[in-house]
């Protein structure tokens, strides 16, 4: 375990109050606190000790000093106060120029962590920063989300949030621009700029308190730029599962240089968040949803005209040492990313073993003429689940060892002229199970999940049109789950059938027979 005596409380930024809470508990019981706390605290000296409870590692700063009266004095859990003057008393006005300190009715005293929030929500005012906004197209975001879980839902399990791959794009935009690593310190009076290599990324996220009210937490993942997407995905769900459990160490909470806070997740669409000491760039990002503008419209409307959800990022930065330039081209960068460029996606995909290609970026073609555009993409979806009938079982994933990406390009929408754009369109679909109607979305799924799983079925050679049809009535939108015994039977069966091949080979050698693979 590392030395916590080396750890800077300075650097603990907004996670300052947690420090201040579990100090105060070590103190009324050391074993209230995990050994890594215990640890913390063993040559943890703060620097004040308020008699009203509350403690912390630094002295009051002078505006917090201006707030506390001269004239009181702290006395255990109580604060007593000079005799008022009677000007001051019940029924009186108070003289000309003199002060009221007592609370109104109804005011609450903020004692140990929330007093924390305040100090560092005063210390961030000394920041000069500045934000960046853009409004960045979530269309294929979502898309490439929706293929992830689907795959992961079927074999290793899990779930990637919007956050998980936007907070990819924002470590690779970083990467791409070193400058937004940059961050301000004062030496001896004198400003410095520390330029720092690794990227430890902050999560903001919010905890519910033992009062019942909620505050953030910022703990980070440790050099978030060294990681591959796989990586990143499982250090960052160890961090909430760590901050849900309440098993974060002072560890977690050290060397942040870039925050990234996820607003959005309560229906934000764009937010300015403050930037703590100690850091030079934080990223908020609000909710994916459409434009405030078409909430109140017709979603066959909006996929008819190509309309997309978007979300909104914004970068505040210290502008002492990142200029406006480099921020919008961070924003730039995580737009580009977002889009599906560099191979952003692909390298997603790879990293998590799924053998397929992502969606791509693509505009929209045909809206505007109508009725020909529409019947000109009717027949080519018509084209494309025939297409998924005759060489699906080209994409079904059969090899458990392989990492070959698995493409074929009379399978991919693109090759029959559809686009993206036309995933919640809906097209008749002739004699595919459900309705007769249904979005290109829909038909994609049924299709891969019929001819591109973890089996395959080739029968579109069969010439008799009654057991072609016996066949896809039992591939198509059928659910294939099976017990653990079928799934032990099925090998099994397929070794015997194996060896009796071998036996028929070397007994009868020369005779003509048929075997299995074509029988």
């Amino acid at each position: 375990m590392s030395g916590y005596q080396d750890i800077d409380p300075s650097s603990l930024g907004p996670n300052m109050w947690l420090i201040d809470e579990m100090y105060r508990r070590y103190r009324e019981d050391p074993g209230a606190v995990s050994e890594a706390w215990k640890e913390f605290f063993e040559d943890f000296r703060p620097a004040l000790e308020a008699g009203d409870g509350s403690t912390g590692v630094e002295a009051p700063t002078k505006a917090a000093e201006a707030t506390i009266p001269p004239e009181e004095h702290a006395t255990g859990d109580r604060t007593e106060k000079p005799a008022k003057p009677p000007s001051e008393r019940e029924g009186g006005s108070p003289a000309t120029g003199a002060r009221t300190l007592t609370p109104p009715p109804g005011a609450e005293r903020l004692r140990f962590g929330r007093q924390r929030i305040v100090e560092n929500m005063q210390a961030s005012l000394d920041l000069p920063t500045a934000t960046s906004f853009r409004i960045v197209p979530a269309k294929l975001l979502e898309e490439n989300r929706r293929v992830i879980n689907r795959f992961l839902a079927g074999g290793r399990g899990g779930k990637v949030s919007f956050t998980h791959l936007i907070g990819w794009a924002v470590v690779q935009a970083v990467e791409a621009v070193p400058a937004m690593k940059a961050a301000f310190a004062s030496i001896d009076g004198e400003p410095y700029v520390i330029r720092n290599d690794v990227v430890n990324l902050g999560l903001a996220v919010d905890v519910r308190r033992e009062d019942g009210s909620r505050t953030l937490l910022v703990p980070n993942i440790k050099g978030a730029n060294r990681l591959d997407f796989a990586g990143f995905w499982a250090a960052y769900e160890d961090v909430i599962r760590r901050v849900r459990s309440n098993r974060l160490g002072p560890d977690d909470f050290t060397g942040t240089t870039v925050t990234l806070t996820n607003p959005g997740t309560i229906g934000t669409q764009l937010s300015v968040p403050r930037l703590m000491p100690g850091q030079g760039l934080i990223v908020a990002t609000g909710r994916v949803d459409y434009p405030s503008e078409y909430q109140g419209a017709d979603p066959a409307a909006l996929a008819h005209l190509g309309v997309g959800k978007v979300v909104g990022v914004t970068s505040t930065y210290d502008h002492r040492v990142i200029q406006g330039a480099e921020s919008g081209e961070l924003l730039a960068k995580i737009e580009d990313l977002l889009l599906g460029r560099d191979r952003f996606y692909e390298g997603e995909f790879k990293s998590l073993a799924i053998p397929y290609e992502p969606v791509r970026w693509s505009s929209d073609r045909g809206a505007v003429d109508g009725a020909g555009a529409h019947m000109e993409k009717q027949a080519h979806v018509l084209r494309l689940i025939n297409m998924y009938r005759v060489r699906g079982h080209l994409l079904a994933n059969l090899n458990p060892l392989g990492s070959e990406v698995l493409s074929h390009p009379e399978l991919d929408p693109a090759f029959h002229g559809l686009s993206v754009w036309d995933f919640d369109r809906e097209f008749f679909v002739d004699d595919l199970p459900g309705a007769r109607r249904q979005t290109l979305r829909r038909v994609l799924d049924l299709l891969r999940d019929a001819y591109c799983g973890t089996a395959g079925f080739e029968y579109m050679h069969i010439q008799e049109p009654d057991q072609k049809r016996w066949i896809q009535k039992r591939v198509e939108g059928v659910e294939r789950s099976l017990s653990v015994d079928d799934k032990l039977a099925i090998p099994e069966r397929l070794n015997s059938a194996e060896a009796f091949e071998r036996f028929l080979h070397s007994k009868y050698v020369g005779h003509k027979r048929s075997s299995l693979e074509v029988a």
